[in-house]
């Protein structure tokens, strides 16, 4: 009779584009890299009925505040850590080669796979008849794998050949049926390249991950020409998650009433609107910035503002305020200056402070760069592409001005004088792209349309 396998339920945070793992034998639990609001976790044991007796972290993470020594520190698991990061707080240090047992039927195998960062850990998974998976953090993701240049462009190419090297040491170590559990590449600006797929193993990566297939220096090349800008607020996570970070706080923000939100839209503070963008267009105070919660709005609003700049959120109702809240936290924003939750027309001090934003597609762009613009709407002096360097690069607008969306706030000297025509790859961005505008004052029609239709539409197009 063969012994049954251990179960791994996934964790899912898709706003930041990452997964965290809960393995067990239903008895016993493993949590690798744990957000900062462990609630979750915790919720899932319970009703897993298991008890957590190990977190372990593959990487010092970058992109998010970690919740594994909170989780410890809750439940008194033992806390993995890789042994060559210094840290100040309690943990077990662990090293390529060494095994934890986390029970009779189940144990993980340490493995060294520097390449996201020096110290990098992976950790494959043993049950009863074998291994069963391997947890590879930012090592070997979904068609890809972790990006290189987090601790410095100095580095990227030294962790590049590790990564390539790491890759290859994991599909020769483990049989094809392992499956492979990353927690970068679902989004994540800690991925190389956008992943493919929801699930895979090692057999198949053999088949379609770059490291995999490529030689080294091949592969090198590839990834280094790959890596695009990343969020800001980066530089930030590393720092927290070395020093230990600080219990989570989801308390309800300080509620703020009409006046007080028009105080601070009059000095220039960011006051977010969590609604979604179709919302946003049809009426919004004067002066807010439309991040919805339909989309990354933790990532842009950490990758956008001043570090400490005080961040009120508005939100249609308070769950939606909380859910901000929420994400905001697992990137270290834990100071929220006020909230408040209602429609515009509620919370506004005066009918005077209502705004909505003329939008267009790239038809309508298509038409009004011929010269026939659509009724109602400015002509275009400025087309304004707000994506990411590699977007721009593979295709544009032709004659378009590129300022990526999280260098906007800083650069509106460069925007062109007249009326401003902003697009990016869905509108999610463009609308956060129109709301900054508006707020300086400039004339702006959004293009709320998905790129992919301009050059079908009409719309001329250029490659960099």
């Amino acid at each position: 009779m063969t012994a049954q396998a251990n179960d791994v339920h996934v964790i899912s945070t898709s706003s930041l584009g990452d997964r965290s793992y809960l393995a067990t034998d239903g008895e016993a639990a493993l949590v690798v890299d744990p957000q900062r609001d462990v609630d979750r976790i915790l919720a899932l044991a319970g009703r897993l009925g298991v008890r957590i007796t190990h977190v372990l972290e593959t990487h010092i993470h970058n992109d998010y505040v970690s919740g594994g020594l909170e989780l410890s520190r809750l439940t008194g698991a033992a806390y993995g850590v890789a042994a060559a990061d210094e840290v100040p707080f309690e943990r077990v240090p662990l090293a390529d080669g060494d095994v934890v047992e986390v029970s009779s039927s189940m144990r993980v195998k340490v493995l060294a796979t520097p390449g996201h960062t020096f110290h990098h850990l992976s950790y494959a998974l043993d049950g009863p008849d074998g291994p069963e998976g391997v947890f590879t953090g930012g090592s070997l993701l979904f068609g890809t794998t972790g990006r290189t240049d987090l601790l410095g462009h100095h580095h990227a190419e030294d962790l590049a050949r590790h990564q390539h090297a790491s890759a290859r040491r994991l599909a020769e170590l483990l049989p094809d049926g392992v499956r492979v559990w990353p927690t970068h590449g679902f989004g994540s600006f800690c991925s190389a390249t956008q992943a493919s797929g929801d699930d895979s193993t090692l057999g198949r990566e053999k088949q379609i991950n770059p490291a995999l297939r490529l030689a080294a220096d091949e592969f090198v090349h590839e990834t280094l020409a790959g890596l695009d800008a990343y969020p800001a607020y980066y530089a930030h996570m590393g720092v927290a998650n070395l020093a230990g970070p600080e219990p989570v706080d989801l308390r309800t923000p300080v509620q703020a009433d009409p006046q007080e939100l028009r105080d601070r839209l009059e000095r220039g503070e960011w006051v977010v609107d969590l609604r979604n963008r179709k919302a946003y267009v049809g009426s919004h105070l004067a002066g807010t910035v439309s991040l919805g919660l339909d989309g990354p709005m933790a990532t842009w609003l950490g990758w956008m503002i001043e570090w400490g700049a005080p961040v009120t959120l508005l939100g249609e109702t308070p769950d939606q305020v909380a859910q901000a809240r929420r994400e905001l936290v697992r990137i270290g924003i834990d100071r929220i200056a006020a909230a408040a939750a209602g429609t515009p027309e509620e919370l506004a001090a005066s009918p005077d402070q209502l705004r909505s934003l003329p939008t267009a597609t790239f038809d309508g762009l298509a038409s009004a760069m011929d010269g026939a613009v659509p009724d109602g709407l400015p002509a275009p002096d400025v087309v304004l592409d707000v994506r990411l360097k590699n977007e721009w690069d593979a295709s544009h607008v032709r004659g378009a001005v590129h300022i990526p969306l999280p260098e906007l706030a800083g650069r509106m000297d460069d925007v062109p004088h007249g009326a401003v025509w902003v697009h990016c790859g869905s509108g999610y961005r463009a609308t956060a792209a129109a709301s900054l505008l508006a707020r300086a004052g400039r004339r702006v029609v959004l293009v709320d349309d998905a790129f992919d239709r301009a050059e079908s539409e009409g719309v001329p197009m250029a490659v960099a």
